[in-house]
Order: C-alpha cells, then structure tokens, then sequence
C-alpha cells in the first residue's frame, strides 16, 4: 500500500484548495476525484470577495481575473407599484473586492488544478471512487477506492481529509452525525435565454415572489440561471403538472420573461436541489477530519457555500501543515481547526435559518407572497444596513488569509515586443 502526507476525498473548491496550500507547504498530498472532469452544470459558481483576496495572496490574482466571469455588484428586491430596492450593494465595498465574481465552477476548479499541478507534491486523480476508510487500532490509517478500470486499491495516510460534500460517504464511513436543522423549500435550477438587447453588464440577482413558490434569476452572458423554490417534498405536484404546467408558474412570476419558456423542453431540463442545512456535532476522528459542504450542508441563501469551505480549507493548511511536516497530526490538532471554523459555521448558518423562519417558510407555506416589508423598509431607509448586509455576504464573520508559506507574489506583466 503507498503512502502520502495526506489524502483529500473530493475535487470540488474546498479540496483542491486544501490541496494546493499543502503543496506549497511541502507537504505530500492528493486529491481523489470520483467524476472524469467537473463539467457539472448548476453548481455554485459565486466566488466571494474573500475568495479572491485569498486568491490575491496566492499570486494568481491576474490569472483568474483572465478567467471569464460577470460580476454581480448587486442584489435587488422588485416592490410591486414602487421602485426596487437594492438590500446588497456590493459596489460600495473597498476595491478591488467591491463585487462577487459569477463563473461556470468548471472554470474554477480547473483554474485551482493547475496551479495545485505545478507544486511537486500535488497528485489529483480523477474518476478515482473512494468506497471506505482504512482504520488502524483505532485510528484511520488512509482510505480504500476504486480506480478507473474497476480495480479495488488503498492509500496510506497521516490524515484523511473528506470535503465530499453533503451526501459525505467518509463521514458515514467514520460514524459522524449531522444535526439536521428543517428547511421550508427545495429549489430546481434551470436556463433561459437572454435576448441579445438584454445583453451587457450583469444586473444583479432578482427575486420573484408568489403564494408558496418564489423564483431567483441571475444574468449571465448569454442565458438566465433561473431557480425555483418551491415547498420541500413538492416534486410529485411538479411532475403531476408537467412541463407545461411548470412553464405557466415561470412566466407567471416573471412575464417578461414569458416569451422564451419553451426553452424549457421538458421536465429533464430542471436540475432539482434537495436543499439541506446540518452541522456535524464532531468534525473528526481520529486521522480524519471533515471541512466544507462534508461538515456543514448549507443553504443556497446568500449564496456563502462555496466560500465557507474555501476558508475551511484555509484555516486547515494553515494549521495542519507543521504537523503534516512532521507525520503526526494528533486529535488535539484536529479539534484546533473545528473550534476555529465551528463560530463562523454557526453565524452563518443562524443568519440562514433566521431567512427561512421570517421569509422563505411564510412564503412556502402560501401566508405571504413577497419579501418582509419591514426589512425593505430598513433596506431602503438605513444606511447601517445597505453596508452591513453587502459586507457579511462578501468576507462573512471570520475571512481567512492565505498562510505565509503558500503566498506568492504576482508576476510582473511582460514588456511586449
């Protein structure tokens, strides 16, 4: 059996992110992948102001920027017979991190693998299927999987780090429980076009209300992401009615979109979201530990998940690669990095639980079909507000930096011939 320094379990934003700040540490890590590639359509693709202030640290600022990408500058609430209002206005933050950047995360993640590849001590292994742990006198040793060609093979370790998202197979593996805290809706992502007048700077994200369902949009380039919220356990209803039937509730909350809902071709064009919210009560056992979407579910409200495991992954490297270094990672480190990411989990995820007790559950349960006057109100008329809420979405209640020992600087531009 070979061995590594430690084993990532998922290549999504929070693993190839621990993955990199390791290598640049020195330390022997891979990454298992279970997918061929991350072509995978509605995933989150918001990447927070403190994502790229990491990124800026990193000394890959410029590079990402190339990547291609809109910015949404703002979130803004229709009032039926009245003006919108603007509840985030990111524009009013500090530049450069004054907007969050919107890009497919296919783009991210491969922008992530290959900077991660050019550090010596980085392996990323895709359709690479970890099917259980290794476990030795009671300690997880490395973890067992399933290679491309169906073979059955496992790798040492002095950690295991799962960020296999919510459905986590390692955290099941090492008996981890969620509390599982209850969530009023369910939401089905879909595309429609954006007619080519329509085209230019990204609007912002704009949602529509109605009696037990509520739709978000998001301008893209070329197309609308559209989301659907809709009460949990409301499949069966969305089926009965058909795609047709799922056409009129679209255009019904959004008629000036109603022109283009046969771009909807059928049911199969919906990508449902089973939304949960959980915290796992220990983020670890021994030799294992749990960060990003595999320790805490999270809401799409806000749209923080992606940037949450991210500075999981940041607080991880800065505090486990000196004893990754030295090949022994004690219980003791493990519970350093819970206790550093478990404040920040829970004001998060409170903040999430708040919006769907005062706003999402009246609306999923048809006693209310728009936003809370009162916090338009506030919106509107508060100063305090505009800034506070636009800040807590972009850095959240504890950013982290990018450790001294992955920091780069930027290359400097090349004089052209």
């Amino acid at each position: 059996m070979e061995k590594t320094g430690c084993v990532v379990v998922g290549g999504g934003p929070a693993g190839l992110m621990l993955g990199l700040l390791l290598a640049r540490a020195g330390v022997q890590v891979t990454v298992l992948e279970k997918h061929a590639d991350f072509l995978r359509d509605f995933r989150g693709d918001t990447v927070h102001p403190s994502t790229i202030r990491l990124i800026d640290e990193l000394g890959l600022g410029q590079e990402f920027r190339r990547l291609p990408q809109s910015r949404l500058q703002s979130v803004v609430f229709p009032v039926p017979g009245g003006r919108p209002v603007t509840m985030g206005d990111f524009d009013a933050l500090r530049p450069p991190y004054n907007y969050i950047a919107m890009m497919p995360q296919w783009d991210f993640l491969n922008f992530l693998a290959a900077a991660a590849a050019e550090e010596p001590g980085f392996t990323l292994l895709m359709s690479h299927t970890v099917t259980g742990l290794v476990r030795d006198g009671g300690r997880v040793r490395g973890i067992r999987f399933r290679t491309p060609d169906g073979s059955e093979d496992a790798l040492e370790a002095d950690l295991v780090v799962a960020t296999d998202g919510r459905h986590s197979l390692l955290r099941d593996a090492a008996g981890l429980a969620p509390k599982e805290y209850p969530v009023p809706f369910d939401t089905w992502w879909f595309r429609l076009p954006r007619h080519q007048a329509e085209t230019g700077p990204v609007a912002g994200l704009i949602p529509a209300f109605g009696p037990g369902e509520a739709l978000v949009a998001l301008s893209r380039t070329d197309y609308y992401q559209m989301g659907y919220l809709a009460p949990k356990n409301a499949g069966a209803r969305i089926r009965a009615e058909g795609v047709e039937g799922f056409r009129r509730r679209i255009a019904a909350l959004r008629p000036d979109l109603a022109d283009r809902m046969d771009a909807i071709g059928s049911l199969e064009d919906l990508h449902w979201l089973d939304v949960r919210l959980d915290r796992l009560l220990s983020w670890h056992i021994n030799g294992l530990l749990c960060i990003g979407d595999a320790a805490h579910a999270m809401s799409p409200a806000g749209g923080v998940g992606i940037n949450l495991a991210i500075q999981d992954a940041a607080a991880t490297a800065a505090i486990l690669a000196p004893a990754l270094l030295r090949g022994r990672v004690a219980p003791a480190d493990l519970r350093r990095v819970e206790r550093r990411r478990r404040f920040p989990t829970v004001v998060v995820q409170t903040g999430q639980r708040l919006m769907h007790r005062a706003v999402f559950g009246p609306i999923m349960a048809g006693k209310r079909s728009r936003f809370p006057a009162a916090a338009l109100f506030l919106a509107r008329n508060v100063p305090a507000v505009r800034s506070i809420i636009p800040r807590f979405i972009a850095f959240g209640p504890r950013p982290e930096h990018a450790p001294a020992f992955a920091r780069r600087a930027e290359p400097r531009p090349q004089p052209q011939p």
